[in-house]
C-alpha cells in the first residue's frame, strides 16, 4: 500500500511550500544513492522525489489532497521518463550536492583563469567623543596584500610565464560523471593540480614565492566626517587585498566606535550634560560658564529655576552627518544642591525669609521654606 506523501516528507498536511522544500532537501541529502549505500536507500530516495514532485506543485498537490494518489499517477509520477521533467530539481540537487548539476541538458564550463577581485578588509577604529563630533584626519595602520612588483602579479619568475594546466585544460575544474537511476550527474570539483587557477607556475617568483602578492603593512591618512557615531562605516576604495590575475583590489571598510566621555553624552545629534547649582543660585538666578564641545559658553539660569530643568544651547550639538552646517543642540539638565548643614547666621536669615514667604508645608524652618519654593510654586 502506497505511503502518504506528507508522511514520506515528514510534514503536516497544512505545511507551506518552503517547509516542504526544506524537508525534501534534508531527506534527499540523506538518501541520495551517491551518499547512502545502505539497502533500501535508493527506493527511499525515489519515494522522496515522488512525494516532493507532487506536493511542490500547487495544482498537483490540490488534486492529491482531494482525490489521492490515483489523481496524480497519470503524469510524470510514474517515474522520470526524461531528466528534463525534473525542472527545478536541478537547482535543488546542485545546492545539496555541491557539484552535481548534470543530466539536465549539459553543464556549463566556467574558466577560472580570469581576473579575480581582491578581498575586502575590515578595520575597527576607536574615536574620542570630540573626534566623532567634529571629524578630521586620522592616521591608521593596515596590513594587506599588494601585487608583487617583481612579477606584476603573475607569480612567475621574470622572463617566464605560467602555462595552461594540462589536467583541466585551463578551466580550473575537473568533472566526474556518475550515473544514477535518475540520469547522469556530473560532479564538478576544483582541479587539484592548479588549485582552480587553470594555470601552473613552473618557475616561481622569488619575491612572492609564486603567490603574485605580498603582505604589506602601511600607514594611511583617512578623513573622518563630522557627526559620525558608533557603527558608522567608512569605505576606503582599493585598500583591501590585491586581486588575482590582474583583478582589481578589494576595499577597506573602517568601522567606527566612539569612546564614552565623562562629561558629555549623545542623543542623536544632541549633546547632553548636567550642571549643579546652589539653592540660592536657583532662587535668585545667575549666569554660569558651562562646558560644551565648542568650549566654555555662558548660560543664564533664570530666577526660580526648578530641579531637573533642561536648558538648551542651540547649535552646540553634533553636526548632522553629511550636512555639517546643520547641528543639534546642547541640552543641560540643572540639579539643585541643597545643603545638609548651614551656619547659625544662615539659619537665622532663612528663618526670617521663611516667615516672610509663609510656610505652607507645616514642616517649618529651612526644610519648609525650600519645600515651598521648589515644590509648591
Amino acid at each position: 500500500m502506497a505511503r502518504d506523501y506528507y508522511e514520506i516528507l515528514g510534514v503536516s498536511r497544512d505545511a507551506d511550500k518552503e517547509e516542504i522544500k526544506r524537508a525534501y532537501r534534508r531527506l534527499a541529502r540523506k538518501y541520495h544513492p551517491d551518499v547512502n549505500k545502505e539497502p533500501g536507500a535508493e527506493e527511499q530516495f525515489k519515494e522522496i522525489n515522488r512525494a516532493y514532485e507532487v506536493l511542490s506543485e500547487p495544482e498537483t498537490r490540490a488534486r492529491y489532497d482531494r482525490f489521492g494518489e490515483a489523481a496524480v499517477n497519470g503524469g510524470a509520477g510514474a517515474g522520470f521518463q526524461d531528466m528534463g521533467d525534473m525542472g527545478g530539481f536541478a537547482d535543488i540537487f546542485e545546492s545539496i550536492f555541491s557539484g552535481f548539476a548534470g543530466g539536465m541538458g549539459g553543464t556549463t564550463q566556467r574558466r577560472r583563469g580570469g581576473p579575480v577581485r581582491g578581498d575586502d578588509l575590515r578595520l575597527d577604529l576607536k574615536l574620542d567623543f570630540r573626534e566623532a563630533v567634529f571629524g578630521g584626519e586620522k592616521e591608521i595602520r593596515i596590513s594587506h596584500l599588494e601585487t608583487c612588483e617583481v612579477c606584476t602579479g603573475s607569480g612567475a619568475k621574470p622572463g617566464t610565464r605560467p602555462r595552461t594546466c594540462s589536467t583541466c585544460s585551463g578551466t580550473g575544474q575537473v568533472r566526474r560523471v556518475t550515473r544514477t537511476p535518475f540520469g547522469s550527474f556530473t560532479q564538478v570539483s576544483t582541479c587539484p593540480t592548479c588549485n582552480g587557477t587553470g594555470m601552473v607556475i613552473e618557475d616561481k617568483c622569488d619575491a612572492c614565492e609564486g603567490k603574485g602578492a605580498k603582505q604589506v603593512t602601511k600607514k594611511l591618512k583617512i578623513t573622518i566626517p563630522a557627526g559620525v557615531d558608533n557603527g558608522t562605516r567608512l569605505r576606503i576604495s582599493s585598500e583591501g587585498d590585491a586581486g588575482q590575475r590582474s583583478g582589481p583590489p578589494g576595499d577597506l571598510y573602517v568601522y567606527l566606535f566612539v569612546n564614552e566621555d565623562e562629561e558629555f553624552h549623545r542623543d542623536g545629534i544632541n549633546v547632553l550634560s548636567e550642571i549643579k547649582v546652589s539653592y540660592l543660585q536657583a532662587i535668585l538666578g545667575c549666569r554660569l560658564e558651562v562646558n560644551t564641545v565648542d568650549g566654555p559658553v555662558e548660560l543664564l539660569i533664570p530666577p526660580g529655576t526648578q530641579p531637573n530643568t533642561v536648558m538648551k544651547l542651540e547649535n552646540h550639538g553634533v553636526p548632522r552627518l553629511g550636512n555639517p552646517v546643520s547641528r543639534g543642540d546642547h541640552m543641560i539638565t540643572v540639579s539643585i544642591d541643597i545643603p545638609t548643614k548651614i551656619t547659625a547666621e544662615e539659619r537665622e536669615l532663612l528663618e526670617k525669609l521663611a516667615k516672610i514667604k509663609g510656610d505652607r508645608t507645616g514642616k517649618g524652618g529651612l526644610e519648609g521654606f525650600l519645600g515651598n519654593f521648589f515644590h509648591q510654586r
